[in-house]
């Protein structure tokens, strides 16, 4: 039997995961990303549940728990800087400090899967693609600067702002809902010498959480606002930094100086707080991973869990039958649909904070890899 070729958009979590996984069933995977290599920066995400399993079948589950966050507990102020409340037993990022869930920098674990997936799989970064023509044999793809190229498959794991699911599914505004909140999100030097502490800030639809990394030697920060949607240029980062500057501003404590830094932040990113909602994530031999097909947004704190377990079962199901994409893409739905509704709801049933204890358990738990 010969080997399948499948082309992943995105070198992110859901892209990587997904072409180790493809790998291993004996696909050729190629990933092409827009960046010029792995992108730095971003927030401290979560890894829970069944996809702990997923990151211990790829072998990195002792240096993810390695690299994962150690904070001691998360301070509350008001808009002045006064604290309100404290906890030495949970933060709102991560949960309980007493789980067996991991918290780790986005980017840390980004560079543990990048060196799982380079061995069999080509990349392409700097690159992007521009079409997608399918025939009866394979998906024919043109790229911004690559030749043209086809594929067996092609798979989007490519975020929120998916090309690929705009170029096989429909525009954006068809699926995507929007939870009435932005968000940005950059690193900058420890000025605050906070010691494995975090901190949030918060005054009615402006606020901010802040916390150390990398040994206390550098903060990571996310500024936040409430707003309905509205329409701005997604790689005008200039304009979205004074956006924050213009809705945070008004606050106290040492908001200035984390202003002010975040204007001189080379890794800021800046997005709405939304879900993808789609009733199919198939389309003849396209596929989508991730946030590209099932964000559930940052709020639910499941958005790493759904890429690395939706990866795990897309690439299961088409090792079942390699021959019939179309039997697996219909398995791939039907077990991970139950479980991607249960950690979107995290968002939408508790918009006004972390979810119940007993919700988050059953939501990160509710799906077994080999079913």
């Amino acid at each position: 039997m010969r080997s399948r070729t499948v082309l992943v958009s995105g070198a992110g979590i859901a892209g990587l995961a997904t072409a180790y996984w493809l790998r291993h069933q004996g696909y050729e995977p190629t990933v092409v990303e827009r960046a010029p290599g792995l992108r730095p920066g971003g927030q401290a995400i979560d890894v829970r549940g069944v996809a702990l399993d997923v990151l211990d079948r790829m072998g990195v589950l002792p240096d993810a728990r390695r690299l994962r966050t150690r904070m001691r507990g998360m301070s509350m102020l008001d808009a002045t800087g006064e604290e309100v409340w404290r906890s030495t037993e949970q933060t709102f990022s991560s949960g309980r400090l007493d789980s067996d869930d991991i918290e780790l920098l986005r980017d840390d674990l980004t560079a543990l899967l990048y060196e799982q997936a380079r061995d069999g799989i080509e990349y392409l970064f700097g690159d992007s693609i521009a079409t997608l023509q399918e025939a009866a044999d394979g998906v024919r793809v043109g790229f911004e600067r690559a030749p043209a190229r086809s594929f067996d498959l092609v798979v989007g794991a490519d975020g929120l702002h998916s090309t690929v699911r705009r170029l096989a599914f429909g525009a954006e505004p068809e699926f995507l809902r929007h939870l009435g909140a932005y968000v940005g999100v950059f690193s900058t030097g420890n000025f605050l010498e906070l010691d494995d502490w975090q901190v949030w800030l918060q005054d009615g639809g402006a606020s901010y959480v802040v916390y150390p990394a990398r040994g206390n030697s550098e903060l990571r920060a996310t500024l936040g606002f409430s707003s309905e949607p509205f329409t701005y240029d997604h790689r005008d980062t200039e304009h979205q930094k004074a956006l924050l500057q213009e809705r945070l501003g008004h606050l106290g404590w040492e908001t200035p100086k984390l202003l002010a830094a975040m204007r001189e932040a080379p890794d800021f990113y800046f997005d709405a707080m939304a879900q993808i909602h789609l009733d199919r994530w198939t389309a003849g031999r396209v596929a989508l991973v991730g946030d590209a097909g099932y964000c559930p947004s940052p709020l639910s704190g499941q958005g790493t869990s759904l890429a690395l377990v939706g990866a795990y079962v897309l690439a299961a199901e088409l090792g079942r039958t390699p021959e019939d994409h179309r039997a697996a893409f219909g398995r791939y739905d039907a077990r991970l649909r139950p479980f991607v509704a249960r950690n979107q709801a995290l968002a939408t049933e508790n918009p006004s904070g972390p979810a119940p204890e007993e919700s988050i358990e059953a939501a990160k738990n509710g799906l077994a890899l080999d079913g």
